[in-house]
């Protein structure tokens, strides 16, 4: 059977790849292949690169009004279609619409932070620093900047950069992922039909090749990346040493502390909420309870319970949670509940085998709750990424605190908890960049910014906010005389008053 192959988007256009190398795209819910999406070459590369070089210096010097029309008007049309932006991308990741409805609302809260960049990106003035002299800084794009972008947010997550960098004035180009690539060239469309000149956004599909690209090529001033901890390291090493501006998001082992005067219902349904929505395809899903005695088997079977009630199955049908984007994560997944049981652990709800309200050859694997992990288990130590939670225990606020410090990871933790001082001890004690108090998903709004802590992030820059503008920016300072007919004539010596 001939599958639809994806193209590029290179000058305001859809460009067919040329290069002979494809990549399948399936639906998870159907477990077949439905497109194919053309990987770039070197010479598509350098293509699309140019193309964005070319059409950077007019949008530099586009008027922020005229920035700012673009993007209210993208705003406008990703608010009114964004339903049809779901579709494609449960279409080719397979989380249920609704989740994907919502990915693209959080993705809209950072368009609506850009549309007021001009906020931002005012300079200082300082007068008569000397007599005479005033000294003044501007904010100024970098040129031409890449994303790299994950499977498991296709629309969110080059929403959190896009935006910003282009009210900032850069010309992007942007490397979805080519597990599900189709959203990036929804967004590519909504862009030109919001008024956005060719060029200014361009899409490169492609695998590694592409990557190695963007973190080499010269006229590449900067690199956004969200992935996996490994990869993350590898973009951020290698573009550095190449001269570039990176931020890169890794991966994320997140914990819940859970003390003994929570709320348990509360808990249970944030541990739920939090560790399979979206099949737990989530850097910022929880996947550790870290249960405080004496409450851990009233928790567990409080989760395990609201875990019974969950309707897994085709994410266009009215359930709660999809499959996995492929089989073989869905298989890589399901080893960790393998490696859980030979370590000794107690598997409570085991996802393998489950009823599903879809086809059979769906990459299907339901929640999965396991009870005394062993901290030394790689079900424990290692990002999994998928809807398996487990379960620690400890006996004390300090021993919970202190293994979720020892961690590799500092993405994101939260604590539940009716305490105050103790979660105000928590917020201070705590080595992670995202705390949630009684919020199992803590992703800051658009007017902060995310990012979290040690392997979790590489680079000093966080996400959208006031730091992602700085991040897509550099400033200029000024220092400025204009003489009159009463000046003093030469000096040589430093100005003294």
């Amino acid at each position: 059977m001939t599958v639809p192959t994806i193209p590029h988007w290179i000058d305001g256009q859809e460009v067919a790849s040329t290069s002979g190398r494809t990549s399948p795209v399936f639906d998870p819910a159907l477990g077949v292949q439905t497109k194919q999406v053309g990987l770039a070459s070197e010479a598509e590369i350098t293509l699309a690169i140019a193309s964005a070089h070319a059409a950077y210096p007019a949008w530099r010097d586009a008027s922020l009004a005229k920035r700012s029309s673009v993007m209210f008007a993208f705003r406008e049309i990703l608010n009114a279609r964004k339903l049809e932006l779901a579709e494609i991308i449960t279409s080719e990741h397979g989380k249920v619409v609704s989740d994907a409805a919502g990915e693209i609302s959080r993705g809209l809260e950072v368009v609506e932070f850009a549309c007021g960049l001009p906020q931002l990106l005012k300079g200082d003035f300082s007068e008569n620093v000397s007599t005479g002299v005033d000294v003044y800084s501007i904010r100024q794009p970098l040129g031409v900047v890449g994303i790299i972008s994950p499977f498991n947010f296709p629309a969110m997550v080059p929403l959190w950069f896009i935006p910003v960098a282009l009210m900032a004035g850069n010309s992007v180009v942007l490397k979805p992922s080519e597990k599900d690539p189709s959203a990036a060239l929804w967004i590519a469309r909504a862009l030109k039909e919001a008024g956005l000149p060719d060029g200014v956004f361009t899409v490169l599909q492609g695998d590694k090749l592409a990557v190695d690209g963007l973190l080499t090529h010269p006229d590449i001033a900067a690199i956004s990346f969200v992935g996996s901890t490994p990869i993350a390291q590898y973009v951020y090493e290698t573009g550095t040493k190449h001269g570039k501006r990176v931020q890169a998001l890794g991966g994320a082992k997140n914990h819940m502390l859970v003390l003994p005067d929570a709320d348990l219902d509360l808990v249970a349904d944030s541990a739920v909420n939090a560790g399979f929505g979206s099949a737990g395809e989530r850097c910022m899903a929880i996947s550790v309870v870290v249960a405080v005695e004496p409450v851990a088997d009233a928790l567990i079977a409080k989760v395990a319970e609201r875990m019974a009630t969950l309707k897994i199955g085709d994410g266009r049908r009215n359930c709660d949670m999809g499959p996995l984007v492929t089989r073989e994560h869905r298989d890589k997944v399901a080893g960790y509940i393998e490696v859980a049981e030979k370590d000794g652990a107690t598997v409570v709800v085991d996802g393998r085998g489950i009823n599903v309200d879809g086809d059979a050859n769906g990459f299907w694997l339901g929640p999965t709750l396991i009870d005394q992990v062993p901290t030394t288990s790689r079900v424990y130590t290692e990002e999994i990424f998928g809807p398996v939670l487990s379960v620690v225990r400890v006996g004390s606020y300090d021993e919970g605190l202190a293994l979720i410090n020892d961690g590799a990871f500092g993405n994101g933790t939260a604590i539940f908890t009716n305490d105050g001082g103790a979660a105000r001890r928590f917020q201070n004690e705590v080595e992670v960049g995202m705390v949630g108090i009684n919020v199992p998903i803590p992703v800051p709004v658009a007017y902060y910014s995310f990012g979290g802590f040690k392997s979790s992030i590489f680079g000093d820059t966080k996400a959208y906010g006031a730091e992602g503008v700085h991040f897509f920016t550099r400033s200029k300072t000024m220092t400025s005389r204009w003489l009159d007919p009463s000046h003093g004539g030469i000096n040589l010596g430093f100005p003294q008053n």
